[in-house]
């Protein structure tokens, strides 16, 4: 069985792979950038959906002293579904494209930043092995049919 933490992390360096994919191609490598792009929304809006659905509840359900990370965990990915969406029609070539994806990079770092250092020691300190294994599940199951778009 994955851990929570383990699965969620995975999927940051999964996403995080894809940005660094996308920043190392050229300007006018618009096909290359669709695709990447295209990846990028599939892997957040997924993530996204799990996190909201089975994550954050449990969790607060859990450790009422984290509400309010959870709380602007989910208006950040308001945020961030928002870009997504505009994203999944814009034409690669668009002259706002690539400003697009550069502020949505931005709008992903710095909250997995947060989760990273912030609130996952404290979901760790605060549930057990069993437990945190027990959500890792059910974001898995999560997964399998969670939205590909936001």
């Amino acid at each position: 069985m994955t851990d929570a933490l383990v699965l969620l992390k995975a999927d940051h360096k999964s996403v995080e792979k894809l940005f660094k994919t996308y920043e190392g191609l050229g300007e006018t490598a618009y096909k290359s950038k669709r695709k990447v792009v295209d990846q990028i929304v599939e892997a957040l809006s997924t993530h996204a959906a799990i996190e909201e659905q089975v994550f954050y509840p449990a969790i607060r359900a859990a450790l009422p002293n984290i509400e309010d990370e959870v709380l602007e965990g989910l208006e950040e990915h308001h945020i961030v579904k928002w870009t997504l969406d505009e994203l999944k029609d814009l034409p690669a070539d668009s002259e706002r494209f690539h400003a697009k994806v550069t502020v949505l990079m931005e709008s992903v770092r710095h909250p997995v930043e947060e989760e990273a250092t912030e609130m996952f020691p404290e979901v760790r300190k605060g549930l057990g092995r069993k437990e945190l294994s027990t959500i890792g599940k059910q974001l898995e199951d999560a997964k399998l049919v969670a939205p590909k778009k936001p």
